[in-house]
């Protein structure tokens, strides 16, 4: 059977949480699927929810073993998982061409069929989002080229923009301020037209779930209102994808899968 690699290239413990989760346990007892991990930073600055034992320097750590956990309830352990070292909330101010290099050098090995990453948006507008999103979409397009195998598709992480208004109402009316696009830590919306791939995630959102609950630090931010267990369970049983590479025409059918047509 042929290989089928995707590599997740992501900022910080708990942003592979949810968004693709739920397509790499689809996945994962599939003998011919391998899963790389690339976290440009441990997420050492993060929050610290109430009752978690940890602190400021030993949080990185934490999060590190928060991952671990998540992915064991997920269903899916990664094949390769690297840590790239950068300090939390401060990658945009690294030279983003060794961030890139430093990418490719991880894709130029495992020639993956498929890479997952942050679109322009960062998703919420997190600084470190959008750089690890621009630098391993330069190493991907560097590599697609070169005539070998792999490199077949590039994905976004995309909040289609109905799903975005309707999760704005549920912050109405419970009383809380909307998303605001221009603000960073907000979600951003992706117009629908714009989405090339939805996943029926509904038979893992289980998992993808109890994998959320793992990163017990980032509670505070993860289960914030409207995001509590139920709510998450219908987030989670859905994945929506912009494909940033081929280009697609508009109007075609949304595709199914991640490695569907490849």
């Amino acid at each position: 059977m042929q290989s089928r690699t995707l590599m997740v290239v992501v900022a910080h413990p708990d942003d592979d949480a949810y968004g693709i989760a739920g397509s790499i346990a689809l996945h994962a007892d599939e003998p011919a699927f391998r899963f790389v991990l690339v976290h440009a930073t441990d997420g050492a600055a993060g929050q610290i929810a109430p009752g978690v034992d940890a602190t400021p320097e030993t949080l990185g750590s934490v999060r590190r073993e928060e991952d671990r956990r998540a992915w064991l309830a997920h269903g899916r352990e990664p094949d390769r998982h690297e840590w790239l070292e950068y300090d939390d909330g401060r990658v945009a101010e690294e030279d983003p061409s060794d961030l890139a290099l430093r990418i490719r050098a991880i894709m130029a090995e495992e020639r993956p069929d498929v890479v997952y990453t942050f679109g322009p948006d960062g998703i919420t507008g997190h600084p470190d989002h959008i750089a690890v999103g621009q630098a391993a979409d330069a190493a991907f397009l560097g590599l697609a080229s070169d005539g070998g195998p792999g490199f077949r598709r590039l994905l976004h992480w995309a909040v289609k923009h109905s799903s975005w208004l309707t999760m704005n109402r549920a912050r109405l009316r419970l009383g809380l301020p909307p998303w605001d696009p221009k603000e960073v830590y907000h979600f951003r919306g992706v117009p629908d037209d714009l989405i090339d791939m939805r996943v029926d995630t509904r038979t893992v959102a289980g998992r993808v779930v109890a994998g959320v609950v793992e990163h017990r630090s980032q509670q505070l931010s993860l289960m914030a209102p409207p995001a509590g267990l139920d709510a998450w369970h219908s987030i989670a049983a859905r994945e929506y994808f912009v494909q940033a590479w081929p280009p697609r025409e508009r109007g075609m059918p949304l595709l199914r899968d991640i490695f569907e047509g490849l």
